[in-house]
């Protein structure tokens, strides 16, 4: 079996992508300071680092009164803990009272603790008596119930690795730790050449052997769902002087070019001819033992790599996610991860066993890992309210309310971010 420039051999998709990868390199787009609030579907440049303890002082995360534990310890509904309510604590606020013995302070969700306040017992927990007395009916454990400095974020840990694309909970993260701004890979400009003498713009009533374009709006809204700026140039004729202009122009300004159509066997298939002619290196593959996209192109031109994609809509589809969207993703610095290549909902195990309260559906984040025997679900777990947690997520699964709990080794769904 020959290919589409008469060689032996058709290359398979993978052989031709690991050899346009390899060739384009090291290749990245610029990097760029930007606010945060523009940063959404980016790709981080450079480690984001924590300046400062988050939190910065010990907070409650229930709503409930910060109790010193020990006072607690043996309480029951039956024989109940007696504590005195000496104050309340406002969100916002500064807790400068000391917790002396045999007290409690009201304290909401996110309140700081008082000074020796070890733990917060939730107001189910209590039974108020009066405006001065409490009666605790579960006795608390240190730091039960309570973030304590530094647990979510310490100084100096990485909140936002480079290489990673924010996510709205990493922006949200960046916000947290104060960081405003962040240095960021810009988005590939990909110039889109449709061809072909019948193609006509969307907004032209076809004449008999004409049809609108319509692949020129599939790629640039594939483009931009890849974190890509489309940069649409026009319809241009089957011409050789005019399409090597165009694709010469769209090199001054693109990280990448997609050219719709010129690429079947023919008198008009120029679009391979052009990419050699221009050179350095120019042609990679012509032809692959791919169907829907047997009359793919690839190439490099001085760096910039340059698609010669079907004309057929199902076939441009298939090999925009087999070959253009990995070199958007390897132009834009975006580290490889299991999760940026999984949509959706996926199958994978769970790596250990978690519990869950019956009567109730629990979500629960979990970092998504491809070992030798296929997926598997790590859960990150932590206080509710952690930053942490969900920068280090790839997605949540659930744990049914009929159930309590997953063993490991079970496969679970997981909703990707």
């Amino acid at each position: 079996m020959k290919d589409m420039l008469g060689r032996d051999r058709v290359m398979t998709a993978e052989k031709a992508l690991a050899l346009l990868l390899e060739t384009i390199g090291c290749r990245r787009t610029k990097t760029v300071a930007v606010d945060i609030e523009r940063s959404l579907g980016m790709v981080c440049a450079e480690d984001v680092l924590a300046a400062e303890n988050i939190p910065a002082f010990a907070r409650s995360t229930v709503d409930g009164y910060a109790v010193r534990a020990e006072e607690t310890f043996g309480a029951t509904e039956s024989m109940p803990a007696y504590l005195n309510l000496t104050g309340e604590i406002l969100m916002g606020e500064q807790a400068s009272d000391i917790a002396a013995e045999h007290t409690a302070f009201k304290i909401p969700t996110g309140g700081m603790l008082p000074a020796d306040a070890d733990a917060a017992v939730m107001f189910e927990h209590v039974q108020v008596i009066d405006d001065r007395l409490i009666e605790v009916m579960k006795p608390v454990a240190p730091g039960e119930n309570v973030v304590q400095p530094g647990e979510d974020v310490a100084t100096g840990e990485v909140i936002v690795k480079a290489g990673s694309r924010l996510r709205p909970q990493d922006i949200g993260a960046c916000a947290g730790i104060g960081v405003r701004e962040i240095r960021v890979f810009e988005r590939p400009v990909v110039s889109i050449i449709s061809t072909g003498d019948e193609i006509v713009p969307a907004e032209r009533t076809p004449g008999m052997g004409e049809i609108r374009d319509t692949n020129s709006y599939v790629i640039a809204g594939m483009v931009s769902a890849a974190g890509g700026i489309p940069r649409k140039m026009g319809i241009y004729r089957d011409d050789y002087r005019v399409l090597r202009n165009a694709v010469e122009d769209a090199l001054k300004e693109s990280d990448a070019i997609a050219v719709s159509g010129g690429t079947s066997v023919g008198a008009k298939d120029m679009i391979a001819r052009i990419i050699d002619d221009i050179g350095n290196p120019g042609i990679l593959f012509h032809g692959l033992s791919l169907k829907p996209g047997k009359p793919m192109i690839g190439g490099v031109i001085q760096g910039v790599p340059i698609f010669g994609l079907p004309g057929h809509p199902a076939a441009v589809s298939v090999c925009f996610g087999i070959f253009v969207r990995p070199v958007l993703n390897l132009l834009s610095g975006l580290e490889d991860r299991p999760a940026y290549r999984l949509k959706g909902v996926v199958r994978a195990r769970l790596s250990q066993n978690i519990s869950s309260a019956a009567g109730r559906e629990e979500h629960i984040r979990a970092m998504i890992e491809e070992r030798e025997d296929g997926l598997w679900a790590v859960p990150i777990l932590g206080k509710s309210g952690l930053i942490r947690t969900l920068v280090k997520a790839d997605g949540t699964f659930v744990v049914p309310v009929n159930r309590n709990g997953i063993e490991k080794g079970e496969f679970i769904d997981i909703t990707v971010f």
